[in-house]
């Protein structure tokens, strides 16, 4: 995560109000690369920052080995990706482990399975950072970098993680045309951050459904978005059958040729 850009502050959250940090910091990141080093430092959020750091010290009896990431998770895919997934929030135990979004849970299991069949993916597997695994044309991020208690984090913390989930989609702008989002929070988490980075949100706003879709237009005339919306691929969802592997699919296609990304189709 080494990078040249230097921020202003002495240390992570240290110069000033820790809980301004990304306020401060997103807007001076260059690239992808310099932003993702910023985010790596964060620590504006105290609740979170405990929780992830607990994780890493009681760790479970499976990963009892690992050297957990315990930092906020950056997102992950290329810089000039055509296509964005949006997610809620690192769990404790996959990508607050792994330092990889939705990597070493089940959560990305499914996730990551459903790329690859539609063509997204170099692999159907996501266990840890240098397994191999290239995403094609599409870039993995989250509102929120840390893991939450419970899977929630708070409107607050939500709202203090925003400006790096806008400098994210600002960077991507030039080449993103579409965005699919997992779940409720997600979406409305990005409907203010897409405003932020130029696109339109109309009013009333577009409201959450699993298929949901709609086009953004982009404030300075540029390219439009395609707004996609999924149910998460949270355990809650796809062990009862609310998301299965083929609606999964169905969003992410749609995303991809609305973005302009090959896809294989199922035979």
């Amino acid at each position: 995560m080494a990078h040249p850009e230097r921020d202003t502050d002495s240390a992570a959250g240290t110069g000033g109000d820790p809980g301004s940090w990304p306020a401060r910091q997103a807007p001076g990141a260059r690239d992808l690369a310099g932003l993702d080093a910023r985010i790596c430092r964060c620590r504006a959020c105290p609740r979170l920052v405990e929780w992830r750091e607990e994780a890493a010290r009681t760790k479970r009896r499976a990963f009892a080995d690992w050297d957990y990431w315990a930092r906020p998770v950056p997102g992950f895919g290329p810089p000039d990706a055509a296509m964005a997934i949006v997610g809620l929030a690192p769990a404790a135990h996959g990508a607050n482990r792994t330092g990889r979004m939705f990597t070493g849970d089940r959560s990305g299991d499914f996730l990551y399975a459903a790329l690859y069949a539609v063509g997204l993916a170099s692999q159907p597997t996501a266990t840890h950072r240098g397994d191999g695994l290239e995403l094609r044309g599409v870039r993995i991020t989250a509102p929120v970098h840390c893991a939450p208690p419970a899977n929630r984090p708070t409107p607050g913390e939500r709202d203090t993680c925003r400006p790096w989930l806008a400098r994210e989609l600002t960077l991507l702008r030039p080449t993103l045309r579409s965005v699919v989002v997992l779940g409720a929070f997600g979406w409305q988490a990005v409907l203010p951050a897409l405003a932020a980075a130029g696109w339109r949100v109309p009013r009333p706003r577009p409201v959450f459904a699993h298929g949901a879709r709609t086009t953004l237009r982009a404030a300075d005339g540029g390219a439009p978005l395609g707004l996609f919306g999924c149910y998460h691929v949270s355990q809650q969802n796809t062990f009862t059958g609310r998301l299965t592997p083929d609606m999964l699919a169905e969003v992410l296609r749609g995303a991809a040729e609305a973005a302009g990304l090959p896809v294989a189709h199922a035979d």
